[in-house]
């Protein structure tokens, strides 16, 4: 019940307000049944723009970070997150894919939406980065439609780091759902799940414009991360005065 408070009373005609998101190919989200909403993650703000637009409730897997953080706003966090129904995910050791995907079946199995992000994590720079196969295990395992789904501008809006969002023109953008039934029963075919999620990224591309990467999000992160660490153990700043 308090999903539905925060979307039509709390939080999202705030987030109307500011965003003023326009909405484009809503009529490619099903009015009923499962389906995956498969989109780029450019921004904090993205976990509640789209179920402040969306008419159905979608659940999302969120990183279980969200819901751990500390001091006051990591109180704030893991409230708002669990109060929209998004569900903790735990992103380390071996089991952190299986049960992402055991949390997101479950989801399906009730017939509900379900957000995913293929790329794992927010991209850091507004590039568009390769997906994750976890998306293609539940679609071809629960037998549901993937609809590709692009936000463009919240990156500008909110990027990284940023706490309180800037002003500026949000779009969000869904494509024709992605059928691949085709595959059915071949969830354990790594080739098939690769092929499956490189064209839901390559639909995302299409309808963001963004540009590729042909690297996990995560790992171009890391680089960047030790690059810059590197430049300044070489190159340390020297003291004022």
């Amino acid at each position: 019940m308090f999903y539905y408070l925060l979307k039509y009373v709390l939080l999202g005609p705030l987030l109307r307000l500011v965003f003023r998101p326009r909405i484009e190919g809503l009529e490619h989200v099903p009015a009923n049944g499962a389906a995956i909403i498969a989109g780029n993650h450019l921004s904090f703000s993205d976990h509640f723009l789209m179920p402040a637009i969306l008419k159905r409730r979608i659940t999302f897997l969120a990183k279980k970070e969200y819901f751990t953080g500390p001091g006051v706003k990591g109180r704030l966090t893991a409230f708002f997150f669990r109060s929209a129904g998004q569900i903790p995910v735990d992103r380390t050791g071996k089991e952190a894919g299986q049960a992402a995907i055991r949390e997101g079946l479950g989801v399906l199995a009730k017939d509900e939406l379900l957000g995913i992000y293929p790329e794992g994590t927010r991209s850091h720079d507004g590039r568009l980065y390769k997906g994750k196969v976890g998306v293609a295990v539940m679609a071809l395992r629960a037998g549901v439609p993937v609809i590709p789904c692009a936000m463009i501008g919240t990156f500008e809006a909110q990027p990284p780091g940023k706490v309180i969002p800037n002003i500026h023109p949000v779009v969000i953008r869904f494509g024709e759902p992605l059928d691949f039934s085709r595959y059915a029963g071949m969830e354990n075919e790594k080739a098939i799940l690769r092929a499956i999620t490189d064209e839901i990224i390559y639909a995302i591309l299409n309808l963001s414009g963004q540009e590729y990467v042909d690297e996990y999000a995560a790992v171009a992160k890391a680089q960047e991360a030790e690059a810059k660490a590197e430049k300044e153990r070489r190159f340390p700043r020297m003291p004022l005065g």
